[in-house]
């Protein structure tokens, strides 16, 4: 199994797209998993999701279960399932559910502030 660890990620991070900030949160969780670059996971309430429409795709992670995933509608972009979110994580991982998480794309900039 790929070892995942899951803390309290330090100070407050953003998470913006096409010049709109999504959400602001002092609560994110840092996921380290294996040789991956960190993934911060934001709770829900802290996250516009007006701004994001669930889509079709789903993905699977062993370690982690099943993602549904999200495209960030504004004003001036669509971004493509650009989040994820584990509904119902596997029981280990069950401090992520109701988070969401962002990729790493040119649109999307998530930052420690």
């Amino acid at each position: 199994m790929t070892d995942i660890t899951i803390r309290k990620a330090a100070g407050k991070w953003s998470v913006r797209s096409g010049g709109a900030v999504l959400g602001e949160s002092m609560n994110a969780l840092e996921l380290l998993e294996g040789d991956l670059e960190p993934v911060i996971y934001f709770p829900r309430a802290d996250i516009g999701m007006a701004f994001l429409d669930r889509t079709e795709k789903v993905t699977h992670c062993p370690h982690k279960g099943d993602a549904t995933h999200f495209s960030i509608v504004n004003k001036s972009s669509v971004t493509e399932n650009a989040a994820w979110s584990y509904e119902d994580p596997v029981a280990a991982m069950a401090e992520i559910e109701g988070y969401v998480a962002f990729y790493r794309v040119d649109s999307v900039k998530v930052e420690q502030i």
